[in-house]
């Protein structure tokens, strides 16, 4: 008996989860109003350099996400001029669960919801309640040359995002963040994980370019710039990344 209600409860939490992601979704897929974005810095390591990072960042920081998104919706005709609203959110001296990568669907399930708890207990700023949330774990390049793979969950619209913690690397962490806030509103990954090669045409900024290679720009659900049929490489900031009209219609931008 107490089995059974143990998981009539799981899932009356997992319906009322469902039905709140929809509505979220839902509302947040008609961009007749900015996406509001929280955005929580977390020392990653124990490194003392990682803290000082973390404890530098301020709105300017997040100003290129804000820029990024209002120049790509400008250029592919939305009506809404600041379609994202960045706003720091401040530090969390906490970690979130690490997603169970090679786990079954239900350990993925267990743990999105064990990671919505901890959002739940981590995750409320000051002022209006934000539409997205976006985890930045900042790793000490120093200690760490790789960092564990981001996420970010449609459901719940939950970035969790591991970056590096030096000044020279904010142009990529902002590609990055950028690339995970999209996947918390239904964009898919368009390149190959074996090689991370962007696919042709869905992960080019410009497919239709003559010559196609080298591309220019990186598509950001495609991660990189293609220079080659076996080659590509990092953007180094915002500035060499667009939106792809695929993605565009993932996220609601155009029909």
């Amino acid at each position: 008996m107490f089995k059974r209600i143990r998981v009539l409860i799981l899932l009356a939490v997992l319906a009322n989860v469902a039905v709140g992601a929809w509505l979220m979704r839902v509302r947040t897929a008609a961009w007749d109003r900015p996406l509001r974005v929280a955005v929580f810095t977390i020392p990653a390591d124990g490194s003392p350099g990682t803290r000082r990072y973390v404890d530098e960042l301020d709105r300017s920081s997040f100003e290129p996400l804000e820029s990024f998104f209002a120049g790509e919706a400008r250029r592919l005709g939305l009506a809404l001029a600041r379609p994202v609203e960045v706003r720091p959110a401040g530090r969390v001296d906490s970690l979130p669960p690490p997603p169970p990568f090679g786990g079954s669907r239900v350990d993925i399930l267990i743990w999105s919801l064990h990671l919505r708890w901890w959002v739940w207990q981590h995750g409320d700023p000051a002022g209006p309640a934000p539409h997205a949330r976006l985890f930045l774990l900042f790793h000490d390049p120093a200690i760490d040359t790789a960092v564990p793979h981001s996420v970010g969950l449609p459901q719940g619209l939950i970035g969790v995002v591991h970056l590096f913690a030096a000044h020279e690397q904010a142009g990529q962490n902002a590609v990055v963040a950028a690339h995970e806030l999209l996947h918390t509103l239904g964009a898919s990954d368009k390149y190959d994980a074996a090689d991370n090669q962007p696919f042709h045409p869905d992960g080019y900024a410009e497919p239709e370019r003559v010559p196609v290679l080298p591309q220019r720009f990186a598509e950001i659900m495609g991660g990189r710039i293609p220079l080659s049929a076996t080659q590509s490489r990092m953007p180094d900031s915002l500035d060499e990344v667009r939106v792809g009209n695929v993605t565009a219609r993932e996220i609601g931008w155009v029909r």
